[in-house]
Parts: C-alpha cells; structure tokens; sequence
C-alpha cells in the first residue's frame, strides 16, 4: 500500500491515490476484510502502521484540525467499499464465469425484482445498455464515493 509524500497544494489526489492503493491491495488479498475485525489487531501491524501515518503526515500538513477523523472517514470509506466489492467478486469467481457474464446473467432477475420500484428500475435498465466493463463501473463508483468523502472531508479545512 502506498501513500504519496505529504503534499499541501494537492491533499485530495495523494488522499485519493492512498485510498485506492488500499483498495488495490484489498481486492488482491480478499480476506484481508475479515482480519480487519479482529479488535482492531490488524492496525498495529507495521505496513497498515506506516499507511496510517503517513495519512497523518499529509492530513496534519494540510491543516486538518483532527488529522485522525479525516484519516478514519478516508479509510472506513475505502475498506467498506473494498469489502464489499471483496465479496462480490468472490461470488463471481465461485460462478466459475468471468464478471461481465456473471452480470449478464444476474441482469434480468434484478431487473425483475426492480420493476415495482420506479427509483431502482430505470438504474438496472440503464446499466444493462451501458455497462460493458464491470472493471470500469465499480472503478467509477469507488471514485464518486471517495469524492464525496473528500468532498465533505474538504469542508472541514474551511472552518
């Protein structure tokens, strides 16, 4: 896992690149969720010591009046998503079938159970006509997830 040198003038791309190397990482080793729980155990390990830090260092450098808050709304953010997404393609790879047909396949039961749902189905609709790359599509929903984070993270400095 890596995390950028702190830098001031652009926090939220090292913030962003910190978070999706940790993203990266968990996906690579998908029980690392699982070993996450333990009591908070896994955080006094040295590599996850060394990301936490140097998360601190950039938050502290940019003047965030608590370095630790940014540092955890960042992180439960990433690891939410990174489980998750952990768990999915878990499933996918017992199906035996690569994602995009496991997707296909899934499609029109979800767009069965959404029909009665007038908020939900025009999303399944839609993401069966667009969505050719499920790499792409969770890439894109990780990012505005984390730009939301930041977003509201970036609030914070203006107080």
């Amino acid at each position: 896992m890596h995390v950028p040198d702190a830098d001031a003038t652009d926090w939220r791309a090292t913030a962003t690149e910190a978070a999706a190397s940790f993203r990266t990482t968990a996906l690579r080793h998908r029980l690392l969720s699982s070993v996450l729980g333990q009591a908070g155990l896994a955080y006094l390990g040295p590599n996850l010591m060394s990301f936490t830090e140097r998360l601190a260092a950039l938050f502290t450098t940019v003047g965030f009046p608590e370095p630790s808050g940014a540092i955890d709304a960042v992180l439960s953010y990433t690891i939410g998503m990174s489980t998750t997404e952990a768990a999915w393609l878990t499933t996918v790879a017992r199906s035996g079938e690569s994602e995009g047909e496991f997707i296909a396949r899934l499609m029109p039961a979800a767009q069965q159970a959404a029909a009665g749902h007038a908020h939900l189905a025009g999303s399944y609709a839609e993401s069966a006509l667009t969505s050719t790359d499920p790499v792409a599509l969770r890439d894109g929903k990780f990012a505005y997830g984390l730009d939301v984070v930041l977003d509201g993270l970036s609030l914070r400095l203006t107080r």
